[in-house]
């Protein structure tokens, strides 16, 4: 087997491509910097360019499947201008794909793109499955409906279609784990107005796996990645606090200095989501890492 592979070099897309070598599947991978064509040792890497319609089209030698991750960070200020960054970064490299594979008549059996738990509707106590039909009524919410219909539009030109919802990832190398971690340094904890948000959490490892599992068993639809076992804001904190030995205290910090500082992007720290693995556990995949301490253990040791 041999994946193609765009935002490869990421804090989600280097997970898949070490655990791909592991298990012997080739990687090609797209990169839109010419200086990482090389970056990624046993893999090799092609440039592409969607805005200027330039892409190395050695890229699909042999491809099995696709894996996207392509997509700016939404953790910006929300600006107009970053605003159309993050959406064009991931509807028009998906549709800018299609088309080459298209013009080129390259035959492709998977795709599987990676979305966000972010579409959900914000509650304290429903949860939320694949196939829930409300949808939060802001930005990002918007990004992830164009982010999926760009990916669901594969479906005339590859046979499996994939989309995997990911939660909030946990990783040493960066993310929310290290955001979190920030101010423990000085001594203090700090969760989000009430912390009685749910959030909805995966291990790098985890998510990974995900991705490969959906691949290598041939399956379709819309999965939601998260571990089973979902905390709120403030027991998040707490337990991340435990394995550091020089917090004093934890402390909330209110919902207006967030607004003030991060503007309309301050509502991804606020919304309570409460989602379901069910869907993804039934198809035969087994969370190697289901609870939250026994996961930051893993992360820090």
């Amino acid at each position: 087997m041999k994946l193609l592979i765009t935002g490869a070099t990421g804090l989600i897309g280097s997970r898949i491509v070490k655990d791909c070598l592991e298990r012997d599947i080739k990687v090609n991978f797209l990169t839109t910097r010419k200086d990482k064509l090389d970056s990624l040792p046993g893999c090799d890497g092609f440039y592409w360019n969607p805005q200027k319609n330039i892409i190395d089209i050695n890229c699909f030698h042999e491809i099995d499947s696709i894996i996207n991750l392509s997509g700016a960070s939404i953790f910006r200020i929300w600006t107009k201008k970053n605003k159309e960054l993050i959406l064009n970064s991931r509807v028009q490299s998906l549709n800018f794909l299609r088309e080459k594979i298209i013009e080129n008549n390259i035959k492709i059996y998977s795709i599987v793109s990676a979305s966000g738990i972010g579409a959900y509707p914000s509650s304290d106590k429903k949860e939320f499955y694949e196939t829930e039909s409300e949808r939060s009524n802001y930005f990002l919410s918007d990004v992830i409906k164009e982010w999926e219909k760009a990916t669901i539009s594969f479906e005339n030109v590859v046979d499996k279609v994939s989309i995997v919802r990911i939660g909030l990832v946990l990783s040493s190398r960066g993310g929310v784990l290290k955001q979190t971690m920030q101010p423990m340094s000085f001594g203090i904890g700090v969760y989000f107005g009430s912390g009685s948000q749910l959030q909805s959490w995966i291990h790098i490892e985890d998510i990974s796996q995900i991705f490969i599992h959906i691949i290598k068993n041939r399956l379709s639809g819309i999965y939601n990645g998260v571990a089973p076992n979902p905390l709120t804001n403030y027991e998040f904190t707490k337990i991340i606090s435990s394995f550091k030995k020089h917090v004093l205290f934890i402390t909330p910090l209110p919902r207006l200095l967030f607004r003030l500082i991060f503007g309309e992007m301050h509502i991804i720290l606020f919304k309570s989501q409460k989602v379901s693995s069910k869907k993804i556990e039934q198809s035969g995949f087994n969370f190697k890492f289901q609870n939250l301490r026994t996961t930051i253990e893993n992360i820090l040791s």
